[in-house]
């Protein structure tokens, strides 16, 4: 909802300021977390060659680190919210940096049919990621929330390639060669926007609802739990993977994002069918906890509550199947 130039969250929304940072500044005085890892995970590889054929499930995902994920969902590719930068910020000097490099580069991508954003922070709008990708793909979808087309405009998108949703807007994705369309909705989420201090809520952040012609997918993008999750369940589910942020979370923010525990809770709000996607993670240190606190916890508590995780490697290509969990160790390795 848009109150004369800000956007605003669906339920009142604590996003922080200088209060908050006034009371996290010591703590990361004291904080004596791996928040870094001490040895880069990895190497990573993408097997681009996978991407020749068709995903035999009629569902194929490709995490690569964070939000970063490209959905092969019955015949349409599209990217969300890639960041190919090595910083999450303003300028590649200073900032979050990766803790592992990307696992392809842009121009090993298979044909996408569109890119999809969630909101304009820097770890999930990447200025040198859209350059590139605005380069190599000219007639490539590019779908945002509303206000986000300027950014893109000036990063080189042309602006008949954009298509900007309001909460609840639709749109379809469709693919030319094989004739397979994906329906995109622009879904509440808590959270906020803004890619300085001077311009935060006056571009709108979303999550989606992705439905093809025989699988369903929820990007969550990032948020903190509200009572919203059940009837987003209700009206767009159910869904084959549910995409939920579990990483950057704190007590102080825990309004625009969930971790791991308000992840469990959301998905379970949703229905808690199909298999649960943990995200926004792995990738960037932007917050208090060691880098891989967010995967220990949600493991625990799908020890716990039974429920079924969806959780690859980094940059490999994984068949997405009913009831079947995938649970990689990458972050135990010598990095973790």
């Amino acid at each position: 909802m848009k109150v004369g130039r800000k956007f605003e969250n669906p339920v009142p929304t604590a996003v922080g300021g200088l209060s908050i940072m006034l009371k996290v500044l010591p703590l990361y005085v004291v904080n004596r977390e791996e928040r870094t890892p001490r040895v880069a995970p990895g190497p990573f590889r993408t097997d681009a060659s996978i991407y020749r054929t068709e995903p035999l499930s009629g569902l194929r995902a490709t995490w690569f680190g964070h939000s970063s994920a490209l959905l092969e969902i019955d015949g349409v590719r599209v990217l969300m919210d890639p960041v190919w930068d090595e910083r999450a910020s303003p300028v590649q000097w200073f900032g979050p940096k990766r803790f592992f490099p990307p696992t392809m580069a842009l121009d090993e991508l298979p044909p996408l049919d569109a890119v999809i954003l969630s909101h304009d922070h820097y770890d999930h709008l990447g200025a040198g990621t859209v350059k590139i990708l605005a380069r190599l793909h000219p007639e490539m979808r590019w779908v945002a929330p509303l206000g986000i087309g300027g950014e893109l405009r000036k990063f080189g998108v042309a602006p008949s390639r954009i298509t900007e949703l309001d909460w609840t807007q639709s749109t379809v994705i469709y693919r030319r060669d094989n004739g397979a369309e994906l329906a995109v909705t622009a879904v509440p989420t808590r959270h906020f926007s803004g890619r300085s201090a001077f311009n935060r809520f006056e571009t709108l952040w979303s999550s989606y609802a992705l439905r093809g012609s025989a699988h369903a997918v929820y990007f969550g993008a990032d948020s903190g739990e509200w009572e919203g999750f059940g009837e987003i369940g209700a009206m767009y589910g159910p869904f084959d993977l549910t995409m939920l942020e579990i990483g950057a979370f704190h007590e102080l923010w825990k309004d625009i994002h969930m971790g791991p525990a308000g992840a469990a809770r959301s998905f379970a709000a949703m229905g808690g069918q199909g298999l649960l996607m943990p995200m926004h993670w792995g990738l960037f240190d932007l917050a208090l906890h060691s880098w891989r606190t967010p995967i220990r916890e949600m493991l625990e508590l799908a020890g716990q509550q039974g429920l079924r995780l969806w959780s690859p490697e980094p940059g490999r290509p994984t068949e997405v199947t009913a009831g079947v969990e995938v649970r990689s160790t990458w972050w135990q390795g010598e990095g973790g």
